[in-house]
């Protein structure tokens, strides 16, 4: 018998016509990446110029509900145009929101603006997991995850750097006007290296309209709901998602046309326990990203500069986590699947005692609080790549396409309300009132041990359900 054929390396990924693939469906994650962080930083500078400080929260809240809705029509995009042409499509839609919000005289043409530029980023993001498939060989699958995923820690080192210098010379609306020469770029590029049409014709079925309207209604309901300092108000907001969030899985258990692929709702399914598991990471990394920065400059006496790039240390963590595990082997994925929760746990357990300590920037609690936070985004890396991959392998056959849409719509819906109940914890923890250090200590305190609870459901859901197990199989249709 022949030795078997060795797995293809990198080199097969960024060579040749792989390589320019790659750079088309890296570059569209990395462009709705960038522009995210863009957005958080000029945001301050925005509302003093064209004001609508009341509506703050909602340029954040419309932008993820448009990423949902784009993500969960992805599918029905790239069947009815094809990749290239579903690709080009995104990119312009995504450039004329962008070229709204850098011309933008008020803040209500600024929300619209975010509307159309989250809509795109959302198809954007979804067809660049979803085209992984489509163009490269499954034996490249994981590392074209890793290399797509990895965007996102670039984005955090380079967003806040052409945000905060536009924004410091007064020219906010450049920050926005930059990305669009490079949203018609890789718009071109995309027309020109991905294929014509899909290789095959699932995920047919008609736009399951219920259940975005519930998906995207739960996260406005919990979103308006945490910005308030009104305690009643964010225990509403709370209970409203979660009975919309019931109602959703209700409705999608018996519809004809669905959201996710079969199985997604239950736990005992492969398919359930790993869009579980990833839904827990994602909301790990959303509550840690929302206050470090705060947290930072208010107890550890950082500039925003320097905050905004110690906080990026959980993304760079998160890059470097999904490209060293790429090349695992099947034996080393179960561990580094097993890995990233225990990670995940004690990195926010560092952060509950270290981030409350207040100090005039000493060194030595700095480091530790930086080494927690590169561990809980490295644990995630390690196992991020494997389980959209896994995803990919176990959804039904004839519903590869709703599979690939569903990876973004999990995400992002996971984001969203992670970070709307991290807004919940750290006002109920005093963040607002009383306020000061005081209150803001006791904010991260409360927030980072609430949220250690997520990574400690990871590692119950993974040692009960076994997501990772090498046997290929297909759900059962519910």
């Amino acid at each position: 018998m022949s030795n078997p054929k060795p797995e293809p390396g990198w080199g097969a990924l960024l060579s040749g016509a792989n390589a320019v693939r790659s750079l088309a469906l890296a570059g569209g994650v990395a462009l709705h990446a960038i522009n995210v962080y863009i957005a958080t930083t000029i945001l301050p500078s925005v509302v003093t110029d064209i004001g609508g400080l009341d509506y703050y929260a909602w340029n954040t809240t419309l932008f993820v509900a448009a990423s949902i809705l784009g993500s969960a029509l992805s599918s029905k995009l790239l069947l009815h145009a094809g990749p290239r042409n579903a690709y080009a499509i995104s990119a312009v839609a995504f450039a004329i929101g962008t070229a709204i919000c850098g011309f933008a005289p008020s803040m209500p043409v600024m929300l619209a603006g975010r509307f159309v530029q989250g809509f795109g980023g959302g198809f954007l993001l979804s067809l660049s997991y979803a085209m992984i498939r489509l163009v490269f060989a499954e034996a490249l699958w994981s590392r074209a995850m890793a290399l797509v995923s990895g965007m996102w820690g670039v984005a955090t080192l380079v967003g806040p750097a052409i945000g905060g210098v536009f924004a410091e010379f007064g020219v906010w609306r450049a920050a926005f006007w930059s990305l669009v020469p490079l949203a018609v770029l890789f718009g071109v590029l995309a027309a020109t290296v991905l294929p014509r049409q899909m290789g095959d014709r699932d995920g047919a079925a008609a736009l399951p309209l219920s259940q975005l309207v519930l998906l995207i209604a739960a996260v406005l309901v919990v979103s308006i709901g945490s910005v308030s300092a009104n305690i009643s108000r964010n225990f509403a907001g709370a209970a409203g998602a979660l009975t919309l969030t019931l109602l959703l899985i209700a409705v999608e258990r018996r519809a004809t046309d669905r959201l996710l692929p079969d199985g997604a709702f239950q736990l005992s399914a492969t398919l359930g326990s790993l869009y579980a598991v990833m839904s827990l990471l994602a909301v790990t990394v959303t509550s840690s990203e929302v206050f470090v920065p705060l947290f930072l400059q208010v107890l550890h006496a950082q500039s925003p500069l320097a905050a905004g790039y110690l906080a990026a240390l959980m993304a760079a963590g998160w890059t470097v986590g999904s490209i060293t595990s790429s090349s695992l082997g099947s034996k080393g994925v179960s561990r580094a699947v097993l890995v990233s929760p225990v990670l995940g746990v004690t990195g926010m357990s560092m952060l509950a005692v270290l981030m409350p300590v207040q100090t005039g920037g000493d060194w030595l609690v700095l480091a530790l609080i930086c080494v927690a936070l590169f561990s809980i985004g490295f644990g995630v890396g390690l196992a991020w790549p494997h389980l959209l991959t896994r995803v990919l392998q176990v959804a039904p056959r004839d519903q590869q396409a709703l599979a690939s849409a569903s990876i973004t719509t999990v995400q992002l819906f996971a984001t969203a309300l992670g970070a709307a109940l991290a807004g919940m914890i750290a006002n109920l923890a005093g963040l607002a009132e009383p306020g000061g250090t005081a209150g803001t200590a006791n904010a991260a305190r409360w927030l980072f041990a609430a949220f250690a609870i997520c990574p400690l459901l990871c590692l119950w859901i993974i040692a009960r359900r076994s997501p990772m197990r090498p046997a290929r199989q297909t759900q059962p249709a519910e």
